[in-house]
């Protein structure tokens, strides 16, 4: 699995130096960050609205837009699939009570 995130970071990360016209997500960097931020909440409001209708199919259809965008947002920030995998490996079996407390200190 963290494999398809790997060869989408790749792709990704090679279309920032493209003309903003030769693919979408060339074209979403050239916008910038707003542009990249509206879309991850475009997204997210379709997650939800999908999952509000019980729609499995849809669910899945919409979470894989949401994350598609919030790796485009990865690597415009130079950061990769790798880095979000690491903080949820330090969050494995730490009550999400206590890690929200950690943040809090």
């Amino acid at each position: 699995m963290s494999d398809t995130l790997e060869k989408l970071a790749e792709v990704l990360e090679s279309r920032k130096g493209a003309a903003p016209d030769s693919s979408y997500v060339a074209g979403l960097y050239a916008k910038g960050l707003d542009a990249i931020l509206k879309k991850i909440g475009e997204e997210a409001t379709e997650t939800v609205m999908a999952a509000k209708d019980g729609d499995a199919e849809k669910i899945v259809y919409e979470i894989a837009d949401l994350w598609f965008h919030t790796m485009v947002l990865l690597a415009s920030q130079e950061l990769k699939p790798q880095d979000v995998l690491q903080e949820l490996e330090r969050r494995f079996g730490l009550s999400g009570l206590d890690e929200k407390a950690q943040r809090l200190s």
